[in-house]
C-alpha cells in the first residue's frame, strides 16, 4: 500500500512492509519472475491544506517537498523500486483519470448529489469523514465538530452491496479482514413493518426487523434524532426536551452512539403508534442508539429479546413482554431478557397464531401476515450507506462537473447526450434548480486553480468558490472548452456554448487510492489509464501488503471502483487484490503505538546513520512474525549488526583481501553441504508463504558452521550471499563483487536445492546395555558389528556401563540399534 508522504518523513513502522515485499520482490526476481515492483504517494490529505492554511504555503509546494523527504528516505534504505512507474495522486497527468473514472460513474447513474448531514470542524473549517471524527472532536488538532446538512456528491456503492459480499469468498484475505467488511457491508433479511401512527393524518411509521416473529412484544418504539417524523409527532410539552436531546445527540459519532457499553439515554415523544399485530398503543421514543444511516431511522423495540432495548426499557421503566421462550409448551419468565431463537409464546390474535412455531417458522408466517394484511414486506437490507464522497476543501481532486441551468441542459442533452447521466443530477438553491453536466475526456485534467485562501467559508463552502475566473464559465458542451464568464460578458458564438458553475467541492483523498495499483501498470499512458495489453500482462497486484487499518474503507472503496471498471470492460479481473497479508505494528521501547506525544517515535535516518540500511531491513524481519505486534527494541538490532559483521568477515580480511580461507578448489564438509541445502530449502520455503523472520535465523546457523571450518568452497559463500542479498542487498553486492561473483547480484538466478546433499552415508546408531539407552553415534551404514562393539567400549557414555563386564549376548540391527547383555 502506498504511503502518505506526510511532513514528518517516515517513522520505523513504514519500512516493515516495504522491506518485507521488497524482500519478496528481489526473491521473485532471482527466481526467473518477471516482477513490478513499484512506488507512489497517496498525496492529497487534511494535513496538507491544514498547513496551508496555518502557514500560507500553498499544498502543492508542502506536498512536493514531503515527497521529496519520504523519496530519499525509501531510497536510503535500497528498496528495487522501478522508479520510471512512479506515481503521485496529486499529478494532474494521473488525477486525469481519476477524473474520468468519476465521471464513468456519473454517466452510468452511480454518482448523485444530496443534502446529507456530515461533520463540520469550526476550528478546522472543514468537512470531515466519520473515520476523521474521534469521541466528538476532529482527529487532527482535537477539536469540537457538529452535524451539519451540506450538498454532497454521493456514490452508489449500495448497487454493488451484494457482489462487495458475495466475491469475498473468491479472495484469499485474512478471516478476520473479510468478518469486517461482511458487517460492514451488513446484509440482513427481515421485513419492513408499518406501525399505523395514533394520529391518524402523520401515516405510518416504518421499521425494519430481522425478527418479525416479535412483533407481539414490540412494546415502545425509538426514532433517530434526525428521523423527519420527530417534529411532528413531539407534542408541544415535549418540544424543549426533545431538541436539547438532538443537540447533545449531534455532537456524536455513531461509534459513540452504538456503543453498547454506554449508558443508554432518550426522550418521550409523547405521541403513539398502534402494534399491528396487538392493537395496542406502544409510545415512541428518541434515542440515539437509533441511527438515521441504518433501516429507516426507527425501531420497533423488543426488550425481552434485545440487550439495548432491554437497558433501555430497564431504564426508563417500560413494559417488557416475553414472546419467545427457549422450548416449546415451556415454562417461562416473563419480562425476562431471552436474546436467542427458540420458540414463539404470548404470540396470538384472532387471525394469527405463532404459538409454539420455531422461530424460523414464525418469521415466515409473521411476514406472509404483514404482506397479506397491508402492514409490511419482506425486505433485505444493508448496514452499507452511499458513498459520502466530496469533501468541502482545496486541497483534492477538483469534480469535472459544470452546473447549468433548466434551459441549457435541455440544449447540452440534444447536442451532446454524452455529457448526461442517465438521469438528472440536480440541486435546489433559493427555489432554482441547477443540473449537472460532465465535461468531456478532452477537458481532462481539470486542475486546480490558485487561490488566496485556502479557509473555506464560514457556511462550509470551499475555498474554491472563491476563485470566480475558474468558478463562473461559458462551456462548450462540444468541444469542453471553457472561458471566464463575468457577470457583464456574453455567450461566446458558435455551437455548443453554455453558462455554468464549477462545482466547488473536491474528491475525498480516498479516491485516489481507489485505482493506483492499475496505473503502476502503465504510468505513462496518455490515451487511457492503463492499456488493455499492460492490464493484460501484469493483471492486479499478486500480492497486497499492508496495514490492518484498512481493513474497510480502503479496501472496500477499491473493490467497487474495480468492479464498476470491471463492468466497463475494461480490466479483466472481477477483484483488485487476490491475496492480502496485513503486516503488525512496531510499537515503541515502551511497548506502546507510536506517536510524537508519546516521543517514542523511532526515526530510521537516525538507525541507517548508525548501522547501516542492511541491519535496519534485516532487524524489521527479524522482530518476529510480519503480521505480528512487536515492540522495538534498539537493544536486539546489535546483534543482526554483529551477524552483518561476522559475514563480511568470513568473507574478507581487515585489509580487505579475500579471506585465505575460501578456495574454489575447497572440499566442504558434508556436514556444510547439507546445511546449506537446507538453508536454500528453508529460506525458499519460508518466503513463499510469507514468513520473513525464521530464514534470518537459518542463515545465522550456516554463517556459525563456515566460521568453524577450516576451509570453505567460496561457491558455498557466493551461494549464500544469493540467500542474503533480498535481506541485505548492499553487503551482499559488494561482497559478491569483491569475490568475483559472475554480473551482479540481483540478477543472478536463485540458488538450486539439491537434494542429494541429504543423502549421507552415516546412520544413527543407538546403543543400549541390559536394554537401557546409553548413547548413540553416527557411524559408517556398513559398520560390522566387531566394529560397532569397538566404538561402544570406546564411547564415553556407554564405557563406562561395559568396563569390568562380560558381553553375554549381542543384539545387532546395522544403522539402528546395538543391545549388549553384561553381567
Amino acid at each position: 500500500m502506498f504511503p502518505y508522504p506526510s511532513g514528518a518523513g517516515l517513522h520505523i513502522g513504514h519500512p516493515e512492509g516495504y522491506t518485507a515485499t521488497d524482500i519478496l520482490a528481489r526473491y521473485k526476481r532471482a527466481k526467473g519472475f518477471k516482477v513490478l515492483h513499484p512506488i507512489g504517494w497517496d498525496a492529497f490529505g487534511l494535513p496538507a491544506e491544514q498547513h496551508a492554511i496555518k502557514t500560507g504555503t500553498p499544498p502543492a509546494e508542502n506536498t512536493q517537498k514531503n515527497i521529496t523527504n519520504f523519496r530519499r528516505q525509501i531510497k536510503a534504505l535500497g528498496f528495487s523500486y522501478d522508479w520510471e512507474r512512479e506515481i503521485d495522486t496529486t499529478d494532474p497527468k494521473y488525477f486525469r483519470w481519476t477524473q474520468w473514472i468519476f465521471l464513468e460513474l456519473f454517466k452510468r447513474g452511480l454518482a448523485y448529489v444530496d443534502e446529507r448531514p456530515v461533520w463540520w470542524c469550526p476550528e478546522l473549517k472543514a468537512v470531515l469523514a466519520n473515520e476523521e471524527v474521534v469521541d466528538g472532536k476532529s482527529e487532527i488538532g482535537g477539536h469540537p465538530v457538529e452535524r451539519k446538512n451540506l450538498r454532497q456528491w454521493v456514490l452508489r456503492i449500495t448497487a454493488y452491496a451484494d457482489r462487495l459480499l458475495s466475491d469475498l469468498k473468491d479472495v484469499d484475505w485474512p478471516d478476520s479482514t473479510k468478518r469486517m467488511q461482511e458487517a460492514w457491508i451488513g446484509r440482513s433479511e427481515g421485513a419492513e413493518v408499518s406501525f399505523p401512527l395514533e394520529k391518524a393524518a402523520l401515516g405510518s411509521l416504518k421499521v425494519f426487523t430481522t425478527r418479525p416473529d416479535t412483533l407481539f412484544g414490540c412494546t415502545y418504539m425509538v426514532l433517530a434524532p434526525e428521523h423527519p417524523l420527530v417534529t411532528s409527532l413531539t407534542l408541544d410539552s415535549q418540544k424543549d426536551e426533545v431538541a436539547r436531546y438532538q443537540k447533545k445527540a449531534a455532537s456524536k459519532s455513531d461509534l459513540e452512539r452504538t456503543d453498547l457499553a454506554k449508558d443508554k439515554s432518550g426522550v418521550f415523544t409523547g405521541s403513539y403508534a398502534i402494534n399491528p399485530l396487538t392493537g395496542l398503543k406502544v409510545p415512541v421514543w428518541v434515542a440515539d442508539y437509533v441511527l438515521m444511516g441504518y433501516g429507516t431511522g426507527a425501531i420497533m423495540a423488543v426488550p425481552a429479546h434485545d440487550d439495548r432495548d432491554y437497558d433501555f426499557a430497564k431504564q426508563y421503566n417500560l413494559t417488557i413482554t416475553t414472546v419467545v421462550a427457549e422450548k416449546a409448551d415451556g415454562v417461562f419468565e416473563n419480562g425476562k431478557l431471552f436474546t436467542e431463537t427458540g420458540f414463539a409464546v404470548n404470540s396470538a390474535n384472532s387471525s394469527l397464531n405463532l404459538n409454539n412455531l420455531p422461530t424460523l417458522e414464525a418469521k415466515e408466517k409473521t411476514i406472509l401476515w404483514l404482506e397479506a394484511n397491508g402492514f409490511g414486506k419482506r425486505t433485505i437490507n444493508y448496514k452499507l450507506r452511499d458513498w459520502l464522497f466530496s469533501r468541502q476543501r482545496y486541497w483534492g481532486e477538483p469534480i469535472p462537473i459544470v452546473w447549468v441551468n433548466e434551459s441549457d441542459y435541455a440544449k447540452a442533452t440534444k447536442l451532446a447526450p454524452h455529457a448526461v447521466p442517465h438521469s438528472p443530477v440536480t440541486y435546489k438553491e433559493n427555489n432554482v434548480t441547477h443540473y449537472a453536466l460532465s465535461l468531456p475526456q478532452t477537458a481532462l485534467p481539470l486542475v486546480l486553480p490558485e487561490v488566496v485562501s485556502y479557509v473555506p467559508s464560514s457556511t462550509g463552502e470551499s475555498p474554491l468558490a472563491n476563485a470566480t475566473d475558474w468558478l463562473e464559465i461559458y462551456f462548450n458542451v462540444l468541444t469542453g472548452e471553457s472561458k471566464a464568464a463575468s457577470k457583464t460578458s456574453s455567450l461566446p458564438s458558435g455551437k455548443g456554448w453554455v453558462r455554468g458553475r464549477r462545482e466547488t467541492n473536491t474528491m475525498p483523498q480516498w479516491a485516489g487510492s481507489c485505482w493506483y495499483y492499475l496505473r503502476f501498470t502503465d504510468p505513462k499512458n496518455s490515451e487511457i489509464f492503463a492499456s488493455k495489453e499492460a492490464l493484460n500482462t501484469w493483471g492486479v497486484p499478486d500480492i497486497y501488503i499492508g496495514g490492518a487499518e484498512h481493513a474497510v474503507l480502503h479496501l472496500l472503496y477499491a473493490r467497487f471502483w474495480h468492479k464498476v471498471l470491471f463492468d466497463l470492460g475494461v480490466v479483466p479481473t472481477k477483484e483488485p487484490f487476490p491475496k492480502l497479508f496485513h503486516q503488525g505494528i512496531i510499537l515503541g521501547e515502551d511497548g506502546v503505538k507510536m506517536s510524537k506525544s508519546r516521543g517514542n517515535v523511532v526515526n530510521p535516518d537516525t538507525v541507517i546513520a548508525s548501522h547501516g540500511a542492511d541491519t535496519l531491513r534485516l532487524y524489521l524481519m527479524f522482530l518476529g512474525p510480519l503480521e505480528d505486534m512487536k515492540p522495538w527494541n534498539p537493544r536486539g538490532i546489535e546483534g543482526v549488526h554483529r551477524f552483518l559483521q561476522k559475514v563480511w568477515r568470513e568473507c574478507l580480511t581487515a585489509e580487505g583481501e579475500v579471506n585465505p580461507k575460501l578456495s574454489d578448489s575447497a572440499e566442504d564438509s558434508p556436514e556444510i553441504k547439507k546445511l546449506l541445502h537446507e538453508t536454500i530449502r528453508k529460506v525458499g520455503s519460508d518466503l513463499e508463504t510469507l514468513r520473513f523472520n525464521t530464514p534470518i535465523s537459518q542463515m545465522m546457523i550456516l554463517v556459525n558452521a563456515l566460521q568453524k571450518a577450516e576451509r570453505v568452497n567460496k561457491k558455498t559463500i557466493l551461494s549464500f550471499l544469493q540467500l542474503l542479498a533480498p535481506y541485505a542487498p548492499h553487503v551482499a553486492e559488494e561482497l559478491w563483487s569483491r569475490l568475483g561473483g559472475a554480473s551482479p547480484i540481483q540478477s543472478a538466478p536463485w540458488p538450486v536445492f539439491d537434494p542429494s546433499a541429504f543423502a549421507t552415508n552415516e546412520q544413527k546408531l543407538v546403543f543400549q546395555v541390559n536394554g537401557k539407552h546409553r548413547g548413540d553415534l553416527m557411524v559408517k551404514a556398513n559398520l560390522t558389528q566387531d566394529e560397532a562393539i569397538k566404538l561402544a567400549h570406546e564411547h564415553t557414555k556407554v564405557g563406562p556401563h561395559l568396563t569390568g563386564k562380560t558381553i553375554n549376548k549381542v543384539i545387532y540391527v546395522p544403522g539402528k540399534i546395538i543391545n549388549l547383555v553384561v553381567s
